[in-house]
């Protein structure tokens, strides 16, 4: 009998483990729209137009190589809406074997998965998901009586385990690491290229006009929708990063200018975690570039870690430490997510500048997520939950697998400090520093207290007092007290007022 092989959203590639030793002539394979995933969180429409069409489009191409495929839209009349509802429905057509599907992304999706065995009285093989280079169960073998999981630390096993970038048994250049060389500020004048940007055919056109009329209250613009939807453009995106920006992405890959949404970044991440890129030929590129002479060694190790180090690692401290980890809320925050995360009407033209590109794009870099909307997030004592789902709904690259750890782990230390060793917080100088927001600001950065100071700066050390008796102990944040406790009484009054009084006047 045949085998049913489903393919979710983020599995677009026929190098995929559902799709190994599928018998073309008698296999079906299984791909649907459903409303329940375009909405568990109200997601950007540019996302759920990206996904669709992306899905559309490999349809096609299996279709071209001769597999079978039954290919259920949003807008089918008999859809059910969910994943579970349209296995049962094709099992009601034809019998099969077994169901034979590639580890979910996540954990949402595999404790349903879980439930079709017994539901369907047909037996369900779970493969491992090989758009990953390491394992769940490799990662907790590698996590398993460390007492603190250091993301350098796995990084260099896995550019020893893969042979990247080594002399031997050596790194390149003498150094496991470049970042020190990869904060520059922005200058003026700087000439960043233009990302890649393709115009939509005729079934994304189709995805576009659903997704306006079905998800008219979602988050987000779908115009210019330029994104690749099909491996061959994203390889195209993945080329034109590494012949035109990768040589600056290094030292520029923190700096923020107004205007500029992508900088020298990749803009890739999309396309990996949809299956659309493979992580070593990403790598395999830029580790070719450098060796001819194409880009320096600090941008490339810059970009090969984000890869291999952070997309990898964050993926094992989500399995590993799922399903609790999504409530984790070491710091006990509790406040609404301010309106200004969807409206960007806000006076701090930082947070302005991230929102709305992000609504306009789907996309920020990591330095805005961290640093400027994680940060305030931080600092203000958003909450956790609010937050992650904010992350979640509004990037298109964003999966619980990625988001959740970095949210928690890194930008609201809600994790107590599994991932991070220290709280990422910050005040208006290091946003001063590394983009151009301040000079356009209602605010002024230089101030730090007062109506028309620089709110970073007062909720820096209000976000401080708040959480002493849990950070205090940090000795990487001992230090920080310290100085709080030499400012004069006047000071520490003036924080706790400015604070207070702009927190009472965020609008949820």
């Amino acid at each position: 009998m045949p085998s049913l092989r489903v393919i979710f959203a983020d599995q677009l590639s026929t190098e995929i483990s559902a799709l190994k030793d599928c018998n073309k002539s008698k296999d079906l394979i299984l791909m649907c729209e459903v409303m329940e995933e375009a909405t568990y969180v109200k997601h950007h429409k540019k996302k759920i137009a990206f996904l669709f069409s992306a899905m559309r489009h490999f349809h096609v191409e299996l279709l071209n190589s001769n597999f079978r495929v039954l290919y259920i839209k949003l807008n089918d009349p008999k859809n059910t809406g969910s994943f579970k509802g349209e296995v049962e429905r094709c099992l009601s057509r034809q019998n099969f074997d077994k169901i034979i599907v590639t580890y979910p992304g996540e954990y949402r999706v595999l404790n349903d998965v879980k439930t079709w065995e017994s539901s369907f009285s047909l037996p369900v093989e779970i493969r491992e998901d090989n758009k990953f280079l390491c394992r769940p169960k490799d990662f907790q073998s590698w996590a398993k009586g460390r007492k603190q999981l250091r993301m350098e630390y796995f990084y260099r096993e896995m550019r020893q385990r893969f042979k990247i970038l080594m002399d031997g048994v050596n790194p390149l250049g003498g150094k496991w690491n470049f970042d020190m060389e990869n904060r520059r500020p922005p200058k003026k004048g700087l000439n960043v290229p233009a990302t890649f940007s393709t115009k939509p055919d005729l079934i994304t056109e189709e995805v576009l006009r659903m997704v306006d009329q079905k998800f008219k209250d979602h988050f987000g613009s779908l115009e210019n929708f330029n994104y690749a939807v099909t491996r061959s453009e994203a390889k195209k995106a993945l080329k034109k990063f590494i012949e035109e920006r990768m040589i600056h992405f290094g030292e520029y890959q923190d700096a923020m200018i107004e205007g500029e949404p992508w900088m020298y970044h990749a803009q890739i991440g999309l396309y990996l975690n949809c299956g659309l890129l493979s992580p070593l030929e990403c790598v395999e590129a830029a580790e070719q570039a450098y060796h001819n002479g194409r880009a320096p060694l600090n941008s490339v190790e810059g970009f090969i870690r984000q890869i291999i180090g952070w997309r990898e690692y964050m993926r094992g401290i989500y399995w590993l430490k799922m399903p609790t980890y999504a409530n984790e809320n070491f710091l006990n925050a509790k406040r609404a997510l301010p309106r200004f995360y969807w409206d960007a009407e806000t006076k701090m033209n930082c947070l302005r500048q991230c929102v709305s590109e992000t609504r306009e794009n789907a996309y920020a870099h990591h330095i805005q997520r961290l640093m400027i909307l994680g940060n305030f997030a931080l600092i203000a004592g958003l909450s956790p939950k609010a937050v992650n789902e904010w992350f979640l709904a509004v990037y298109t690259d964003a999966y619980e697998w990625v988001e959740l750890p970095n949210v928690s782990g890194m930008a609201l230390f809600a994790d107590g400090g599994f991932l991070s060793s220290k709280p990422y917080a910050a005040g208006g100088s290091y946003i001063n520093k590394m983009s151009n927001y301040c000079e356009m600001c209602s605010y002024k950065v230089a101030k730090k207290n007062g109506s028309d100071a620089c709110p970073f700066n007062y909720l820096y050390w209000d976000f401080l007092v708040r959480n002493r008796g849990k950070l205090s102990p940090n000795p990487r944040v001992g230090m920080i007290y310290r100085t709080y406790d030499r400012m004069a009484e006047e000071k520490k009054k003036a924080i706790s007022i400015d604070s207070n009084r702009f927190l009472e006047s965020l609008v949820p």
